[in-house]
């Protein structure tokens, strides 16, 4: 059983509830027919826009929401935003058809915890999707480095800011493991550089994600550059 799957009172796994919002039939029938596949998956629902997606996820309330990002009435940007910014504890998964799409930049700044193509395996989705219904973002491992360095390229040119208070939360070595996660690395390739089991590496984060009011790894990813934790070291950024 995987890591993800969450057993009931009753000692029955619970199945992560899935909700597709995609405005083309095939694809959200794919993506359907992949996910139904796994006993721990079941899609709860299907949306074709962003206004449906909103109401899917109040009378659904999924626990993963793969959100397509050009959709007509309101796309998936907009969606991401209000759902992140809602009651629901759905994390989302952005689809793009580019893997420099700048709609993938803005799903994530607007509070999406992943980004994946829409030509991604299937038992990368079906990862995907597990890793995010257990909390961990994800961002495809080729694309991890390019989306750090587009996110900083991005940025206006700002002078010197003062730290975040809230960093001064951190320990010594909450604070490694956080630049860790801006990098970019995953948990074992933390616990290896840090030289800690992958457990200990997994209860850094969640204290992490607690003391700075972050929803996953992603959103460490964005406050770390924003607040100047990480300053990039290519003088081209």
């Amino acid at each position: 059983m995987s890591e993800s799957v969450v057993e009931g009172a009753a000692g029955v796994p619970e199945r992560i509830k899935v909700l597709l919002v995609d405005d083309q039939p095939l694809l959200r029938m794919g993506f359907r027919l992949i996910l139904e596949g796994e006993e721990d998956l079941h899609v709860v629902g299907e949306a074709s826009n962003g206004i449906e997606a909103l109401a899917a996820v109040e009378r659904l309330d999924p626990d993963v929401v793969l959100m397509d990002v050009r959709m007509p009435l309101m796309d998936g940007i907009e969606a991401t935003g209000k759902i992140s910014a809602s009651p629901s504890d759905a994390s989302i998964i952005i689809l793009t058809t580019f893997d420099m799409d700048e709609y993938a930049f803005a799903g994530l700044q607007a509070g999406a915890s992943a980004f994946l193509l829409k030509d991604v395996a299937p038992s990368e989705l079906v990862q995907a999707v597990r890793l995010v219904a257990s909390g961990d973002a994800v961002v495809a491992p080729r694309l991890t480095q390019r989306l750090l360095e587009n996110f900083v390229r991005s940025r206006p040119v700002r002078p010197v800011i003062q730290p975040d208070p809230l960093l001064e939360e951190l320990t010594p070595r909450e604070l490694d493991v956080a630049q860790c996660i801006a990098q970019g690395l995953s948990n074992a390739e933390i616990a290896h550089k840090l030289f800690l089991s992958e457990a200990t590496v997994k209860t850094h984060v969640r204290r992490i994600l607690t003391k700075l009011h972050l929803r996953d790894r992603v959103q460490v990813v964005v406050y770390a550059y924003e607040t100047g934790m990480v300053i990039p070291s290519n003088p081209d950024y």
